[in-house]
């Protein structure tokens, strides 16, 4: 971005070649007027901009931290920003991206997978259910006639398809499927009484 000084703005009056220069202390500096001035005309449209994208405790920093560097950019600088709205802007944007990307990579060590957590409490009746669930499916797959039985463990357990599991047994695909349907009516029946 172009920066441009510009005396009518800053408020100094604009000396003739012959004018000696007032001593060293006397002098004002334009820097910290322009900052100022910046700061008083701007804050407010900053701060309204930063509470649109960070908590609003947290907005007056960001504003505070993009004058500060401002501040401390020393001479480097000149005291006039063509565009100060969309210089501030940008500042903000660019100061609120650092923080985030911030925040992430201290926060990324702090991730625990749900796997690892053990859970709260165990429920001594829900894995008496589940064992009894358990062992009364085992019981009605075993009273399976041993074809019917072995096309659907073939497909539940072992994950074959209907078309895979009728080239291994030499059965049609619409014959696999009469062999599944019967083995889930069964199972159903078998586990609900």
């Amino acid at each position: 971005m172009r920066l441009k000084i510009d005396q009518s703005d800053a408020g100094l009056p604009r000396l003739a070649e012959d004018d000696p220069l007032p001593p060293e202390d006397r002098r004002k500096s334009r820097r910290s007027d322009w900052l100022d001035d910046l700061y008083r005309k701007h804050r407010g449209r900053l701060m309204r901009f930063a509470r649109r994208h960070v908590p609003a405790e947290h907005a007056s920093d960001i504003v505070q931290q993009i004058f500060l560097r401002l501040a401390g950019q020393g001479d480097r600088q000149s005291c006039d920003i063509e565009k100060p709205d969309a210089f501030l802007r940008q500042a903000a944007r660019n100061l609120i991206r650092d923080e985030a990307r911030a925040s992430h990579r201290k926060s990324a060590g702090l991730h625990v997978c749900a796997d690892d957590v053990p859970l709260a409490g165990h429920d001594p009746v829900a894995a008496l259910e589940a064992r009894d669930m358990v062992h009364r499916l085992e019981q009605a797959v075993a009273r399976l006639e041993p074809r019917t039985r072995e096309i659907f463990l073939a497909h539940r357990i072992d994950g074959l398809s209907y078309r895979e599991i009728a080239a291994h047994t030499g059965l049609s695909i619409k014959t696999v499927e009469k062999h599944m349907s019967r083995a889930i009516a069964f199972v159903a029946r078998q586990v609900e009484a």
